[in-house]
């Protein structure tokens, strides 16, 4: 098992907080993928390879304000 730290999360993204986000949307984005096309190895978790990816730097993602409904 590999352990990713908070500090580790929190270097490539604004917060730890913010990085687990956005390593659970990836973790979806390659849930939905074939299985054959899934980079980063075929043995690793999803989560894993989507905390990899956003410790590694390759996970490129902006920041958008929330659309107001008016109702």
């Amino acid at each position: 098992m590999q352990v990713f730290t908070p500090d580790e999360v929190a270097s490539h993204s604004y917060s730890k907080y913010l990085g687990v986000v956005v390593a659970a949307k990836y973790t979806r984005e390659l849930n939905l993928l074939p299985r054959e096309v899934l980079p980063l190895g075929e043995e690793k978790k999803l989560t894993t390879r989507a905390l990899e990816a956003l410790t590694s730097g390759q996970i490129e993602f902006r920041l958008m304000k929330r659309r107001r409904t008016e109702d």
